[in-house]
């Protein structure tokens, strides 16, 4: 990918970069990436409560045989609540992301909670629903709060007019129409005023201006955030590669003397 229609590192997928703030503004990577990090905020508290609750009820349960089936329930529960994010996963790394649940060997209640709750796939998607989940929500809604907060910023001449006592700081007089930003002890007017206070349309198209200025910056931190989120998710969630593959396929496959001892027998 050149550097004029966006640059994406190894591991970004669909969330590419321009060098170009503008092209970046009107790309989809710029969009997908607010949306995956929108998505995340509105239910990973969700999969979160579901997730622990499941496990939860797991650990609490596997003293006893007679609970294998909710064993295996919670486990299904678990790879439900895990597949719904590599589905999300899927839309912006642009590929699948396979979770390598193992089969039971036998067959049996008892054999097939003790192969699903003995697989690291479900220990990945515990780790990555209930584990990580502080920290990807702090990061993701810091970012996303910031990001949404200087777009609204873009558009404040529109509606400055019909806003009293709003305030970014520390701030008294709340009756004050218009924008307040910084220290304002006794009101907009009142000593020890530290900051700018915005009620005319003059100083608004100045703070427009100056949201405009900081979105377009703020939208590489946008799509870096969903991009770190989307390498973290993928490389938990993920099966592990086998490093010994290569060499399992050479060994599954015919090799050069096998239909020469076929036609000896």
């Amino acid at each position: 990918m050149s550097a004029a229609s966006g640059r994406a590192a190894p591991g970004a997928g669909r969330l590419g970069l321009s060098a170009n703030p503008m092209r970046l503004l009107f790309s989809a990577s710029l969009w997908r990436a607010a949306g995956f990090l929108l998505t995340y905020l509105l239910v990973s508290g969700v999969l979160f409560g579901i997730s622990l609750a499941a496990g939860v009820v797991a650990v609490a349960l596997a003293i006893t045989i007679v609970a294998v089936p909710l064993l295996i329930g919670a486990a299904w529960v678990i790879r439900g609540c895990a597949t719904f994010e590599r589905l999300r996963l899927r839309q912006v790394l642009g590929e699948s992301v396979p979770a390598g649940y193992p089969a039971p060997e036998r067959a049996g209640l008892w054999q097939r909670a003790k192969t699903m709750w003995l697989a690291t796939a479900t220990w990945r998607d515990l780790a990555y629903l209930v584990g990580l989940w502080p920290v990807l929500l702090g990061l993701d809604a810091v970012v996303f709060a910031v990001w949404a907060g200087l777009l609204a910023g873009i558009t404040f001449p529109t509606w400055y007019s019909r806003v009293r006592g709003m305030c970014i700081g520390s701030c008294s007089g709340q009756n004050a129409p218009g924008l307040m930003i910084g220290q304002f002890p006794h009101g907009p007017h009142g000593l020890g005023v530290h900051g700018v206070y915005v009620d005319s349309l003059h100083a608004t198209l100045v703070v427009a201006a100056s949201m405009l200025l900081l979105f377009l910056i703020f939208n590489y931190v946008l799509v870096s955030a969903a991009r770190l989120h989307a390498l973290v998710a993928g490389t938990v969630l993920r099966q592990p590669s086998d490093p010994l593959a290569p060499a399992r396929q050479v060994l599954a496959s015919p090799g050069p003397l096998g239909p020469l001892t076929s036609a000896g027998r």
